[in-house]
């Protein structure tokens, strides 16, 4: 996870929701949202569900690492690798993205009654499984900020490359009311 320093987007607001004040008390802030890099929006309603799109890890608008994901066992020496526990702090700031992309559809992140799916990409190494575990973060960073809205259903795929060489990516959809 980045420092509160990375985290916090320059500008001093006070958390509008207990769901901002619960990342506040883990150092974070939400981000701006991130500027689609292709044919997109950020998120969209559809019902009482908002549907983000996929989320990289960027920290004050800058992707923090690339390469693939890989436990250092397997692998090319000559290709960029992210290790598993740095992946996994990079699934939690693509989930605090995806609940910055969230709030710019909904305005309030308490009006969140359920995060129903996370889907987690991971830009694996051929040899790597260890999927699950990256995605944690993103799982383990909703249950804490959100409580029992914050467990869900899951996927973890390892994938060959992601966007911009981003060694993870973070799409959820979330019950609002």
């Amino acid at each position: 996870m980045s420092t509160p320093a990375e985290a916090r987007s320059g500008a001093a607001t006070q958390p509008v929701s207990a769901v901002e004040q619960r990342l506040a008390e883990l150092g974070l802030t939400l981000p701006q949202v991130a500027a689609p890099v292709a044919a997109y929006v950020p998120a969209v309603i559809s019902g009482n569900h908002v549907y983000t799109s996929g989320q990289l890890p960027f920290i004050n608008g800058k992707l923090e690492a690339t390469g693939k994901v890989s436990a250092g066992t397997e692998g090319a020496a000559d290709e960029p690798t992210v290790s598993p526990e740095d992946a996994q702090r990079y699934a939690a700031v693509c989930a605090v993205n995806a609940l910055a992309a969230v709030k710019s559809v909904i305005g309030d992140l308490d009006r969140i009654t359920r995060v129903v799916k996370v889907v987690g990409f991971v830009s694996s190494d051929p040899s790597f499984t260890g999927q699950p575990a990256v995605i944690n973060g993103a799982s383990e960073l909703l249950g804490r900020v959100l409580g029992d809205a914050g467990q869900h259903a899951r996927s973890a795929v390892g994938v060959a490359v992601l966007p911009l060489d981003s060694p993870v990516e973070v799409e959820l959809i979330a019950e609002f009311s």
